[in-house]
């Protein structure tokens, strides 16, 4: 692989491939762009692909393009859209930092103890800097992660993921502030200056801003999860619910007639209806109540009877009987026939033969209705795969 000779040659590349790398950038989180979409972009010069390939800057994977994960990490930092929350990179600053003042304490010649204040200085900046992107990235993925996850273990089990990372910012925030309050007093007397006071000023005023945020976060992150099994004690009962009606086993073996025989709640309740009837004192001193009574006194009086108009018959065409034929899908069928396949359900349903044509997205919404209704016969695996741009778990029989 080549490597860049000077910062130049670095940025002019970047900057000829700028729509490129744009664009697959914007699809970083799909399988989405390929090698022929890549030299439309590219004015159909495979030269100018080659060169980024052999550069690194984006790597081939079959038929597909990424950009490599160095420039894609650096791109989505310097953008502030990093979905990653990485603590290991606050530790290791934290332990550099630690280094440095050891260094800067034991170093007698003066310029090389200002390369350590200055290695100082710039750790504290970014320590800073990054412990904030991490609280806002963190609560970015858990508003992300209830929203927009459709399993509930998985969601489950993300939440809690995340809430250990909060638990791990919250240790490294109390690392910083014991490293720049009272382990290394000894450092600040000696090292002080004004740059070293005003870091350490925003350095204090960011974490604690973190430290509050992450507060909120704590709360957010008990109240998704006490709704996730609010949920689903909600949804078991719902199925053990559907299950024993579609037994007919539902008023046998509960006491659901009871229950609705006692309940008194206002939906239950018929809606009543209230007459509006106009005041007498309005009929009497206002104008346009007098106007329209006397208007409906005349119309009594002329005698006029209104003719009724007559409907044409109906035609005969309508009422003639028509018959219509819908086919219905056995789901208990599918069910038997993927239990005994061995395939993973998918699969199993996109290559179904169903008796009328069923397109993509129907498959699709019959593969979820049937994750629902047998989830308990189903072994659901944390697998995900991907097909015309749907993810789904990888299931198999239970």
């Amino acid at each position: 692989m080549n490597t860049f000779s000077s910062i130049k040659e670095l940025l002019r590349v970047l900057n000829r491939e700028s729509e490129l790398l744009s664009e697959m950038f914007e699809k970083r989180k799909s399988l989405s762009f390929t090698y022929d979409l890549a030299i439309t972009t590219v004015d159909f010069t495979a030269e100018r692909l080659e060169t980024l390939l052999s550069y690194g800057i984006v790597r081939q994977n079959g038929s597909y393009l990424d950009i490599d994960d160095q420039y894609l990490q650096f791109f989505e930092q310097v953008l502030e859209v990093n979905d990653e929350i990485n603590t290991s990179y606050i530790n290791e600053n934290i332990q550099n930092v630690k280094q440095n003042m050891l260094y800067y304490l034991q170093e007698n010649n003066e310029n090389r103890k200002y390369t350590y204040l200055k290695a100082v200085k710039n750790v504290f900046r970014k320590i800073g800097i990054t412990i904030l992107r991490n609280v806002v990235d963190l609560k970015r993925n858990i508003d992300n992660t209830f929203k927009n996850e459709p399993n509930y273990k998985i969601k489950k089990a993300k939440l809690e993921n995340l809430d250990n990372k909060r638990v791990a910012i919250h240790a490294l925030i109390e690392q910083t502030e014991n490293l720049i309050s009272g382990d290394e007093q000894s450092f600040f007397k000696s090292a002080y200056d004004e740059e070293l006071g005003t870091i350490i000023t925003q350095l204090k005023l960011n974490l604690h801003e973190c430290r509050h945020n992450l507060i909120e976060t704590q709360k957010q992150i008990i109240e998704y999860l006490n709704q996730i099994k609010y949920q689903t004690g909600v949804i078991q009962k719902l199925r053990q619910i559907k299950y024993l009606k579609d037994q007919f086993r539902l008023k046998q073996e509960t006491n659901v007639e009871q229950l609705l025989a006692g309940m008194r709640d206002v939906v239950f309740e018929t809606r009543p209806g209230y007459s509006l009837k106009v005041s007498l004192e309005n009929l009497v001193t206002s104008d346009e109540s007098r106007n329209i009574i006397k208007n409906q006194f005349n119309k009594l009086r002329s005698g006029t009877k209104i003719k009724k108009v007559i409907a044409e018959n109906i035609s005969d065409e309508y009422l003639e009987t028509q018959e219509q034929e819908e086919i219905q899908i056995n789901i208990d069928e599918v069910k038997n026939g993927f239990m005994a396949s061995g395939n993973n359900l998918f699969d199993f349903v996109m290559g179904y033969n169903f008796a009328k044509e069923m397109p993509f997205d129907a498959r699709v919404t019959l593969f979820c209705q049937m994750v629902s209704q047998y989830e308990s016969l189903f072994n659901i695996t944390d697998t995900i795969s991907e097909k015309e741009e749907t993810e789904y778990a990888m299931v198999y029989p239970g």
